[in-house]
C-alpha cells in the first residue's frame, strides 16, 4: 500500500459531544442517520448555499432563522480534529505513504477545516462541494485517481460509511470501515495494518 485516502467527517474531523449542547445534537442528529438527506447531500455537493440549508432547517425544526443560523455555524465552528487519527496521520506521513482527502464536504465546512495544522500533511484532496459530486457516486472517487495518478490496488481509503467503502471497492480501491465511536480501535488497527515494516 502505497496511498492512504481519508475522509473527513467522523474520522479526522468531529465535535466533541461534551462541548455540543442538546439543542445542536437534535438538529444534525440526522447526519448520522445511513441516508443523508437530500438537501445535506446538495450543500456537500455545491449546489446549494448555506442560506438555502437554513431554510430547511428552519421548516424541518420549526425552529426561528436566528436560531437555525446560529446553531449551523456552531457546528461548524465546534469542528476539531480526532486525536487519535490525527496522531495516526502524522505517524503515516513519517512512515513515507501518501496522504489524501476524499471527502462529502460543504463550502464553510471545508474552509473551516482546512485552518488546522493536520490538514497541511496532506499530498491532494478531493472535496464534493468544489467537484460537483459526492459519495458514493463513481466520479468522485474516479477524479481522485486522476488527478493523482493513483493506482487503485496501492489505495486504501478510510471511511466511516459501509456504503462508501463499497463504491471504492468497486473501482478496485481498497477500504477500512472507519468506527467513529471508537476511533482509538480503528487506529490501532490501522497501525497493525500499515506500519509494520514489511508494509510500505
Amino acid at each position: 500500500m502505497k496511498n492512504i485516502v481519508f475522509d473527513l467527517g467522523g474520522v479526522l474531523f468531529a465535535r466533541d459531544k461534551s462541548k455540543c449542547s442538546p439543542e445542536i445534537v437534535e438538529f444534525f442528529g440526522f447526519l448520522r442517520a445511513p441516508q443523508m438527506p437530500r438537501f445535506w447531500e446538495e450543500y456537500d455537493r455545491g449546489a446549494s448555499s448555506i442560506g438555502e440549508v437554513t431554510d430547511t432547517l428552519c421548516t424541518l425544526t420549526g425552529r426561528p432563522r436566528a436560531v437555525c443560523e446560529r446553531v449551523l455555524r456552531e457546528a461548524i465552528d465546534l469542528q476539531e480534529p480526532v486525536a487519535p487519527t490525527e496522531r495516526l496521520v502524522g505517524e503515516l506521513k513519517r512512515a513515507g505513504y501518501r496522504l489524501y482527502v476524499l471527502s462529502n464536504m460543504s463550502r464553510e465546512f471545508i474552509d473551516f477545516l482546512r485552518r488546522f495544522p493536520v490538514y497541511g500533511l496532506f499530498d491532494g484532496e478531493v472535496v464534493s462541494c468544489e467537484e460537483h459530486t459526492v459519495k458514493p457516486e463513481p466520479r468522485i472517487y474516479e477524479i481522485l485517481l486522476e488527478r493523482y495518478g493513483l493506482t487503485p490496488s496501492e489505495t486504501l481509503f478510510i471511511d466511516d460509511r459501509e456504503m462508501n467503502i463499497e463504491a471504492a471497492a468497486a473501482l478496485g480501491i481498497h477500504g477500512f470501515v472507519f468506527d467513529h465511536r471508537d476511533p482509538d480501535a480503528a487506529c490501532d488497527a490501522l497501525r497493525r495494518r500499515l506500519l509494520q515494516s514489511d508494509c510500505i
